[in-house]
């Protein structure tokens, strides 16, 4: 008995020798279970997850100073952005943050690890169900969208090392609760609004149709062919939303006969993207934000970004396209996207892992415009809310939100989404123009209102234009559409132009564009009337000078080319 007890002492302290000792753990995140999902089971404990973490950046609040001075007019370092590499040295994780990381999971059995993203800042690895659940103190389940296709695997909270939170932004897919990408136009018929006073003509047809003769009229935008080669536009394509090039030659030989119907654009694939080419495979949504870049930015190269389904970022592609283009050597001046989600399906730190990469974006000198989407105050949903619902990555202060107005005199919009971020607080560049909103409306102080949304979150949208009844050519057949999905490629076209006139000049295009644009509120058609009703309210009214509904209102492209010039003076 006494060999047996001495044989199993031995055999205790060379398994504790071989074993790591537990790492003090911390609780990282955690949250409640959205409204809008359902628990649906444990999995399996020998069930795959596939898992990421990103990694904190060397230096990003140095990044975020560098990408403010480069955007803000009057900086000495106005227009000098970044270059890959530059970028890299600010927002890539030093090796040794990658090695502890690394070593942690190495220690727990965990092998294979892959890094990823544009800058590395991601590692990966595939484990099960019951070793993540052991690795972050987890407890991982099935959970399904309450009426909706969404199937997640998710963890309400999950822990990670103290000794390695300075180094660990997320881990993901964890406490995040993303469904279906929304997005696409509106084919309903719209309601009937009062109009106001405006400065530039245009012809009273556009009241009951928009087309891009319509738009340069409005806006002031000229046919003058772009001349520069570098400066190229691009466009997001998600959900299996193809452009075709004949709807975009019909389109061009009705709508602009005086430019060449062969003019077309490039396509790039993303996560297994196609570009299938019949009538069947014709996307409208893609057909809106190519047939109104190329029909407006008239000769500037369009690229379209088709991503596929195969997303290893894991929500729908959106952070590969981006990480695709923050690697090209170089890229699109400018980037439209009419796709979003609502803020609250996001947690803190995971958006702002995508805004950062935005962040970067802008300081390399690339422009990103999303739509701010449809649903007024209420979000992406049709649905009844009791708090107002922002829709992201409109919400993101490194981006640029269009929201939308319609006839001539122009109104805003009454889906043009539109209100103030939960999760991002009020950046330095709106903080005149939304202390004045909220002091002209009265808003703090109107009991219907209160409770309702953030009075110290980023504003949206930025800007607005045309979302109503445009005009599209879609399997061959000319149709009306709207949404702001219309109103942020023609804002993005407007961009282009005047990007095209910077680079010929000599001078580096907008880059992050909000400084600019908040510093120049002439510059704009300002938008008074309208609002985005949604939650049994009627939403935000637009007003004198930025409002939820039309932001700083509708582009003057010779006013804001103006501006553009002389800040680069």
């Amino acid at each position: 008995m006494v060999r047996l007890a001495f044989t199993a002492l031995l055999f205790a302290f060379a398994t504790s020798l071989a074993a790591p000792a537990r790492r003090a753990m911390v609780v990282h995140e955690q949250r409640e279970l959205p409204a809008h999902f359902a628990s649906a089971g444990v999995p399996s404990p020998d069930t795959p997850l596939t898992l990421k973490i990103a990694l904190t950046a060397n230096d990003r609040d140095g990044l975020e100073q560098r990408a403010l001075d480069v955007s803000t007019p009057g900086n000495i370092l106005y227009g000098q952005h970044l270059s890959f590499e530059e970028a890299k040295s600010f927002a890539a994780p030093p090796s040794a943050r990658v090695s502890a990381v690394s070593a942690w999971l190495n220690e727990n059995g965990v092998a294979d690890i892959t890094t990823s993203g544009a800058f590395g800042q991601w590692i990966g690895f595939t484990t099960t169900i019951s070793t993540a659940n052991a690795l972050f103190d987890a407890d991982f389940q099935n959970f399904t969208e309450v009426g909706g296709p969404t199937q997640l695997t998710r963890t309400l909270a999950y822990s990670i090392p103290a000794d390695l939170q300075q180094h660990i932004n997320l881990v993901y897919p964890t406490t995040d609760f993303v469904r279906k990408i929304s997005g696409g136009p509106k084919f309903q018929s719209f309601k009937s609004v009062s109009k106001t006073a405006r400065a530039l003509a245009a012809p009273s047809s556009c009241n009951s149709t928009v087309t891009p003769a319509c738009v340069m009229d409005l806006y002031g935008i000229p046919i003058t062919p772009a001349t520069e080669a570098s400066n190229k536009l691009g466009v997001s394509g998600f959900s299996e939303q193809w452009p075709q090039t004949a709807d975009l030659k019909s389109f061009l030989e009705e709508f602009r006969p005086d430019t060449s119907p062969s003019t077309t654009f490039t396509v790039i694939d993303i996560d297994a993207g196609e570009d299938p080419q019949s009538p069947s495979d014709a996307g409208s949504e893609a057909n809106i934000d190519v047939q109104y870049s190329v029909g407006i930015a008239t000769n500037v190269p369009v690229t379209f970004y088709s991503v596929g389904s195969d997303n290893p970022d894991g929500i729908l592609g959106f952070e590969d396209i981006i990480n695709d283009m923050l690697a090209e050597a170089a890229p699109p001046h400018v980037l439209t996207t009419s796709y979003l989600f609502d803020e609250d399906e996001f947690t803190p730190d995971l958006a702002n892992q995508f805004c950062d990469n935005y962040m970067a974006a802008g300081a390399r000198g690339v422009s990103i415009l999303f739509a701010s989407g449809d649903g007024g105050v209420a979000g992406t949903t049709d649905a009844s809310c009791s708090f107002f619902i922002p829709t992201f990555p409109s919400t993101c202060p490194w981006v640029t939100s269009v929201g939308a107005v319609q006839s001539v005199p122009e109104t805003g919009a009454y889906f043009s989404a539109g209100g103030y971020s939960n999760l991002f607080s009020r950046p330095s560049y709106q903080t005149t123009a939304l202390a004045n909103y909220l002091t002209i409306t009265n808003l703090t102080t109107n009991a219907t209102y209160e409770g309702k949304f953030s009075t110290t979150g980023r504003g949206f949208p930025d800007v607005a234009a045309q979302g109503f009844n445009l005009e599209i050519v879609n399997a061959g057949e000319t149709i009306l559409v709207g949404g702001t999905s219309c109103s942020s490629p023609i804002f993005t076209s407007v961009i282009a132009l005047i990007n095209d006139r910077l680079v010929a000049a000599g001078n580096s295009p907008l880059g992050f564009l909000n400084p600019f644009l908040y510093a120049n509120p002439g510059s704009f058609f300002d938008i008074t009337t309208g609002s985005n009703p949604g939650c049994d309210t009627d939403g935000f009214s637009a007003a004198v000078g930025w409002d939820p509904v039309t932001g700083l209102g509708t582009p003057n492209f010779e006013s804001l080319l103006a501006a553009a010039l002389a800040a680069a003076a």
